[in-house]
Order: C-alpha cells, then structure tokens, then sequence
C-alpha cells in the first residue's frame, strides 16, 4: 500500500498495538510497541546445548559452552540443539495467539527478530523448514504461522526457506490439552521429508516448544530421509 493511504488509513483507524491496543506511530501498522517489545521475557543464557533449557543455577566451564542438562544426558532429544527467544508467557504468549488466531501476520516479523537475537551467530544450516500444519487447518487459517516467522527469519539470516522439505502425511488432533507422553502418541508418524534433506544442515522452525514431542517427530522424519544434523528454533518455550 502506497504512504499515502497508510497515512490516510492512520488518520481515520489508528495502528494499535496487538497485544496492549497503544497507538503505534504513524506509518506502522501492525508491530509491537516499544513498551510489549522491551516487556518480552526473554530467555538468558547459560542454557543446555542439546534442549536449550536455561540452567537454573549450574554455569557451564567455559570451555563447555555446549554442555548438556540431566534431562538430555539421560535421554538425549532427536535433535541436535534448540533454542527459543523468550518464555512462553506474558506479551509473548498474547502476541501468538495474536498471529494464529487473529490473523495478525505482520507480527511474525517482530517474532522473527527476537529470534535472531538468540541465533544470529553461529547458525550453520543450509535451510530453514516450518513445521507444517496440517492442510486442512491451513487452508482454515490461512496460513502457517511457522512458515511466515521462518520467511522472515531466513531473510535477515540470509538461508532459504524450504516448506516443502517437511510434510504432514495425517491430521493430528490438538496438542495443548495433553500430556506428555499423549502428546508423543499424537504426532507420532504424522511427518515425512523430502529426499532433498539428504547430506542437508537443517533448522526447524516452530512458534513454541512445550514438551518438543512435534519438534522430535520432525527430527526424526528429517534424520530418516537423511538430513546430517537438525537444529531447532522456536519463538517461545514453556518453562
């Protein structure tokens, strides 16, 4: 849209903030207010290296920068490191909800940026691959939610985006009303990849990691058709 009617549009319907309904400044038309962006809880390190769980009170040696939790070191996970921005909580969790379920798709950009503040360096990945929705949930929502914060984080990474790389071979119902271990049963078998991944460094890209059982079933789908390491970004985690 031309400045122009933006600036026209402002005038008769100012921009408000998503998540707190502040008048955003003229000429912006979607993303967080400074007050939500600087509100985030973001994630500190140290962190473990395989899960991306920060340590509570442990501080790695510092030739360890990659040292693993109890929790990996007894069951290591399917992938071979995570990270996420912030804790799923707070402007964080009303800005997702924002995006999936009020269609508010310019907040994957302010998503994707927080992102980069945890992954910016050190990223070795030939592709970014969003966890994709099943078809029918995506033709109802209208769009993927991962796939627009991977689009926007591959763009300032400078790595593609490859959607499909990772598909969804059945319907899965829920998960935010499971447990655990149903949540495992859910999503088991419900992906497949590309042979394309072969050889591939490959980053998947979710908006929250809660138990990581999708996470770990993409994982292993990406491992299968031979993917040669798999890392995954979320927008947030549940503590």
């Amino acid at each position: 849209m031309r400045a122009w009617a933006l600036a026209a549009l402002d005038l008769v319907f100012p921009a408000l903030c998503p998540v707190c309904d502040a008048t955003l400044a003229e000429g912006r038309r979607d993303p967080l207010c400074g007050a939500c962006w600087r509100a985030i809880p973001r994630l500190q390190p140290p962190w473990c290296g395989r899960c991306g769980r920060p340590f509570p009170t442990f501080t790695p040696a510092a030739d360890e920068p990659d040292v693993a939790c109890g929790l990996c070191r007894d069951e290591p996970p399917a992938w071979d490191w995570a990270r996420a921005g912030a804790e799923y909580d707070g402007v964080v969790r009303e800005a997702i909800h924002a995006l999936k379920f009020r269609g508010r798709r310019a907040l994957a950009r302010p998503l994707a940026a927080l992102l980069l503040e945890q992954a910016a360096d050190g990223l070795e990945a030939d592709a970014l691959v969003p966890v994709p929705l099943a078809p029918a949930r995506e033709r109802e929502r209208g769009f993927n939610q991962a796939a627009l914060v991977a689009e926007h984080l591959g763009g300032r990474l400078g790595r593609p985006t490859r959607p499909r790389w990772l598909r969804r071979v059945r319907s899965t119902g829920p998960q935010s009303d499971l447990g655990a271990a149903e949540r495992r049963a859910n999503v088991r078998g419900a992906f497949t990849a590309a042979p394309a991944v072969d050889g591939r460094r490959v980053i998947v890209v979710d908006d929250v990691l809660t138990t990581g059982a999708t996470a770990a079933e993409c994982a292993r789908a990406l491992r299968a058709a031979g993917a040669s390491r798999v890392g995954v970004l979320t927008v947030a985690r549940v503590r």
